[in-house]
């Protein structure tokens, strides 16, 4: 589904201001592509091109993550990728700590381009 109704629900949520705190980074998400689907997976809100997920946002009770499912294979430059997993890697992001959002809005687009290749899209959008 291209936009999901429950992940604006999951944000909406009362009383949990890190969802909304995780929100403009999963728009940016959203933003990268007319390709881009979403869905709620394991209960948190997920992006995808085609099927082939490449980012999703989760709240913490006091961080988020912003989360890469091929993270392990994106040029980290500014080292904000946390991790040890085969693939996996995220951000995380507490209120009020300094934040590199040049860097992080690179490593969603870098994720996003892979997703495509992934699925197979990858000259469908610039």
């Amino acid at each position: 589904m291209q936009r999901d109704p429950s992940v604006d629900a999951w944000f909406s949520k009362p009383d949990d201001e890190l969802r909304r705190f995780a929100q403009p980074w999963f728009e940016q998400m959203r933003g990268c592509g007319s390709d881009v689907r979403e869905l709620l997976h394991d209960g948190h809100p997920t992006a995808c091109v085609g099927d082939a997920p490449f980012g999703y946002v989760n709240a913490f009770s006091a961080h988020v993550n912003v989360g890469f499912f091929y993270g392990a294979a994106l040029d980290d430059r500014a080292d904000l990728l946390e991790g040890t997993g085969k693939r996996m890697r995220h951000v995380k992001l507490k209120p009020g700590d300094v934040l590199d959002a040049h860097s992080l809005d690179e490593l969603i687009r870098a994720a996003y381009l892979d997703g495509q290749a992934r699925a197979g899209t990858a000259t469908r959008e610039p």
